[in-house]
């Protein structure tokens, strides 16, 4: 019974042998915790790293090529839509051209207006493929596919003010497709109707876009007619440099006036426009409201008389337009210099005979900034709209027959060729707080001439003739841009206009938007 108790004394042994194990366990793990000063090591090696692929991306071209494009987020947006906006991440051999490719592609996506949010991340290949890597595109598709706007704009000749508005209606179909309806209304009696869709891809065709519109504008205070249009046009072709388009419309031209001049009476009636119009444009300006270097150019050509029909109106339209900007190196200032230019002519059996079709001519004048009105020959500073070119006169009212002393007025008949050029000095203010918003200041001056060529009339014209015509104007103002207008406050003052000329010297506020 004696030896029992040894057991008993080597138990606190053992315990404490056993504590003592656990406490150089618990040191040896005591290590292991959290250090603050392992994880700022670790920070500055991952920054390192990075800086040094920064480093190899902007010095190196690094071989890269996409794996696979994985698409995530579209419920109802097709997947082939995506996939074609996103096809050229596929094409690039390399990081730096995979990083402009995903900036592009980034830039297409939202451009679609279905989506609210666009994320792309570029991720490492499989393992077993170096060299490759895979882009995951996130899309967030707009929660509200409805939408409207109302605005006032001020545009080019006839639509020289008018209040729009649309309402429009997203991805119906899951195609990227845009439905809307909008309503225009014009101060100068022009009110237009029209509904369209566009889809920017459709079983891998080019953007395509088809418009019904009902189009009415009075013309009555300028040349004594009423003009209806219902039509349909088709967008073929629609990229960065060109655009094809084809119309179909019924036209309408009527005089309720019943004072039309001979030359408005003879195109009254009904007729049928089949036309194909053709846009190259090419703009490196800087900017379209502010150009302060850089180039555009833009040609328009349009053929009528698509259609096997005798009333089908025939005829063959060209504009050019040209643009050049240059810096003076002081105050922000630039010289703005523009031409251009436009010819119209009938085709067909005796088109020498033939006038050319009256809403097709060109008319110049209108409270237009000829700095953004960017397509063709219409501005012109210091000319109401339709103020100047041959006229013819107009009918005398039946109610005062003898009464040779009543001036019935002039219609302004348009022309087939026209030709303006300007030239625009800009310049900041010294002021601050002009320079902060944009506001600048201007000098201008600006020329043009237009006129008839059509039923035999080009036999009459010369060279020094039409450019002893020509009428010009010159004047200062303030410029304040924004970002959907261009706001002008002028005083233009007339150093060359004639009889029967709608120009005067004056003040003029004009709005233009970019075309």
């Amino acid at each position: 019974m004696a030896a029992e108790p040894d057991p008993v004394l080597e138990n606190p042994t053992s315990g404490e042998d056993d504590l003592d194990e656990e406490d150089e366990e618990e040191e040896e793990i005591q290590p292991e915790l959290p250090n603050t000063g392992s994880r700022e090591s670790r920070a500055r090696i991952e920054r390192a790293k990075l800086e040094s692929l920064f480093r190899r991306i902007q010095t190196e071209m690094l071989p890269l090529r996409v794996h696979d494009v994985i698409i995530k987020g579209n419920s109802k947006t097709k997947d082939s839509l995506i996939e074609a906006e996103t096809a050229l991440l596929k094409d690039v051999s390399s990081m730096q051209e995979l990083m402009a490719a995903s900036k592009d592609v980034n830039f297409r996506l939202q451009a679609l207006e279905v989506f609210d949010s666009v994320r792309i991340t570029l991720d490492s290949g499989p393992p077993e493929l170096p060299g490759t890597a895979n882009v995951i595109v996130e899309v967030v598709e707009t929660k509200c596919p409805l939408s409207g706007e109302v605005g006032a704009y001020t545009k080019g000749e006839a639509r020289s003010s008018t209040v729009e508005g649309s309402v429009k209606y997203k991805n119906i179909f899951g195609y990227g497709d845009l439905w809307d309806a909008s309503l225009a209304y014009g101060g100068d009696h022009m009110a237009e109707v029209s509904s369209g869709v566009y889809l920017p891809r459709f079983k891998r065709l080019a953007p395509v876009t088809a418009r019904v519109f009902l189009l009415s504008q009075d013309w009555l205070k300028f040349s004594s007619f009423k003009e209806r249009t219902l039509g349909l046009s088709v967008g073929l072709v629609s990229s960065r440099n060109h655009d094809l388009v084809y119309n179909l419309s019924w036209r309408t031209l009527t005089d309720p006036s019943q004072m039309a001049s001979r030359s408005i009476r003879r195109q009254l009636g009904h007729g049928l426009l089949s036309s194909l119009k053709y846009t190259f444009k090419i703009d490196r300006r800087n900017s379209p409201l502010r150009p302060t270097h850089g180039y555009a150019f833009v040609s328009t050509t349009q053929i009528g008389g698509l259609a096997p029909d005798s009333r089908s109106i025939r005829f063959l339209r060209q504009e050019l337009d040209l643009r050049y900007a240059v810096p003076l190196g002081f105050l922000h200032s630039a010289l703005n210099l523009g031409i251009s230019g436009g010819l119209i002519f009938p085709w067909g059996t005796g088109f020498l005979n033939m006038p050319s079709p009256l809403p097709e001519r060109f008319f110049l004048g209108g409270n237009l900034s000829p700095i953004c009105t960017l397509g063709g020959p219409i501005a012109l500073y210091g000319f109401r709209t339709r103020g100047l070119g041959p006229t013819d006169l107009r009918r005398q009212l039946q109610s005062n027959p003898t009464d040779d002393s009543a001036d019935p007025g002039r219609d302004y008949i348009g022309g087939d060729l026209a030709v303006t050029a300007f030239a625009d000095v800009s310049f900041d203010f010294p002021s601050k707080w002009c320079q902060s918003k944009g506001i600048h200041g201007h000098m201008f001056a600006s020329t043009g001439n237009i006129d008839k060529l059509t039923e035999n009339a080009y036999q009459n014209l010369s060279l020094r003739k039409f450019v002893e015509s020509f009428r010009t104007s010159a004047g200062v103002g303030i410029v304040v841009p924004t970002n959907l207008f261009r706001l002008e406050l002028n005083y233009c003052y007339m150093l060359k206009k004639f009889d029967y000329d709608h120009g005067k010297s004056g003040f003029r506020v004009s709005f233009s938007t970019p075309t």
